[in-house]
């Protein structure tokens, strides 16, 4: 038997190998189905800070202090929009054969994947067609399964399916480190930790697509990167998009230019607001700035 500490002080005695789900569904049947993850930190460990956030099927195997989380936590978030970015690779998978994939993490609004196409077309016009196999994947209740592989297994099946980026990142890692987690037909090398299964992703959105080296290495492939953010409710993303456009308008970048308050010009610098003079004369002088910048 292990002891559970509760954030309220409270402790409960549990099977060892007990899950945060179970511990959930101890306590309420609605909190089981709204909890997300749970944080874990052992009786033992003196260090300053949260405990490792656990799977919420990942069995725990000693005495622990626990905080179930849910969407309102930033840590459940977190947990949850890497979740998607596997169910975004997946999506990806299906209807793009061949795609390679780098990494795929949480940030700090959602979510991004770095995808080669290895020369396949895609475009901004292309992302609503993924969001929509990406719900048609999610409505399929398909499970986060966590596997734990040697390196050398590891390597093999990337090898075999020709993703050298998975590659390169396994050779840097220590055997006994590493898992995979599978969501349907999709297998990814990751630590994790995942929400229980995609049926909890009720909402997507994909934002933006970019360049973005691999590693950050000018000298390397440049991966195309999908962004996106995604919800349990769709209204939590209509409230998104409302904000967002909201704040689109009140684009800083966009206001100056309205107001001639300042432009911008790459003949300055990428990025560089130029404050507008006020006056003939002025305007003059900064017109000549810019021809002799030309020149």
């Amino acid at each position: 038997m292990i002891n559970i500490k509760f954030p309220d002080g409270s402790v409960r005695t549990y099977n060892e190998g007990v899950t945060g789900y179970e511990i959930a569904m101890s306590i309420s049947p609605r909190l089981a189905a709204d909890v997300l993850a749970v944080s874990v930190k052992a009786a033992d460990d003196t260090t300053v800070g949260k405990g490792t956030t656990y799977d919420l099927m990942r069995p725990i195997n000693m005495d622990a202090s626990i905080n179930l989380l849910k969407w309102e936590d930033d840590d459940a978030k977190r947990v949850f929009w890497h979740s998607s970015s596997h169910l975004l690779a997946e999506a990806l998978e299906s209807l793009y054969p061949g795609v390679k994939f780098g990494i795929g993490p949480a940030i700090e609004n959602g979510f991004y994947y770095d995808v080669d196409f290895g020369g396949q077309p895609f475009s901004e016009s292309d992302l609503s067609k993924v969001e929509k196999k990406m719900i048609e994947l999610a409505r399929t209740k398909e499970a986060f399964q966590r596997i734990d592989v040697s390196k050398e297994e590891a390597l093999k099946y990337f090898t075999e399916k020709g993703d050298q980026y998975k590659c390169e990142l396994i050779s840097e890692l220590q055997d006994g480190t590493i898992t995979y987690y599978q969501n349907g037909q999709f297998t990814d090398l990751c630590r994790g930790p995942h929400i229980p299964n995609t049926e909890v992703i009720k909402a997507v959105k994909l934002t933006a697509i970019a360049g973005a080296y691999w590693r950050g290495d000018e000298k390397r492939n440049q991966l195309t990167r999908i962004y996106g953010i995604s919800f349990p409710k769709k209204s939590l993303l209509d409230e998104y998009i409302v904000v967002m456009e909201e704040a689109k308008k009140r684009d800083h970048r966009k206001l100056g230019k309205e107001m001639e308050l300042f432009t911008f010009s790459s003949r300055v610098g990428m990025g560089l607001p130029m404050w507008l003079p006020r006056g003939a004369q002025l305007r003059h002088t900064l017109e000549t700035f810019l021809r002799k910048k030309q020149a």
